[in-house]
């Protein structure tokens, strides 16, 4: 008997991530820690390790962009649509530096049809250290194939 689980658009959220976070090994690789998740939104931190800072000593920007794309994801992939980066940018404010607990806070501007924007904006304490704004594509599948969604 296949009987479909009936989840609320919060349990989506949090099934779906599970599901990401088993296979990002990326994210895990660099010591992210996916803090929080609902629907269209989500936060992951990362602290600066010192194989992550550049010749200024600083936060290479990099790391901060994929911290960001990383949350980017998580929350685009919140709906039980797999969808991917068509496209992002980042805008640098301030460093991370060195033991930053950098934390990115991703969050949903639109979604309509195939596309989504999401901004993410990646603070150290305070201070805000970057703005980034991707778009998703959806593609073929989804993270949990056997569920019925609550409106």
């Amino acid at each position: 008997m296949n009987v479909k689980a009936t989840l609320s658009p919060q349990d989506v959220a949090r099934a779906c991530a599970d599901a990401m976070w088993k296979e990002d090994d990326a994210s895990k690789g660099l010591g992210m820690e996916l803090v929080e998740i609902k629907p269209g939104h989500a936060t992951m931190t990362m602290t600066v390790q010192p194989h992550m800072v550049n010749g200024q000593r600083i936060c290479h920007g990099g790391y901060i962009f994929t911290l960001a794309d990383s949350a980017f994801a998580f929350a685009c992939n919140s709906h039980n649509d797999r969808a991917v980066a068509a496209q992002g940018s980042v805008t640098f404010i301030r460093p991370g530096k060195l033991g930053d607990r950098l934390v990115a806070i991703a969050r949903e501007i639109s979604r309509s049809g195939r596309s989504g924007i999401y901004d993410v904006r990646v603070t150290a304490g305070d201070s805000v250290i970057a703005e980034f704004r991707g778009h998703s594509r959806v593609i073929q599948g989804s993270w949990l194939p056997d569920t019925d969604i609550k409106a």
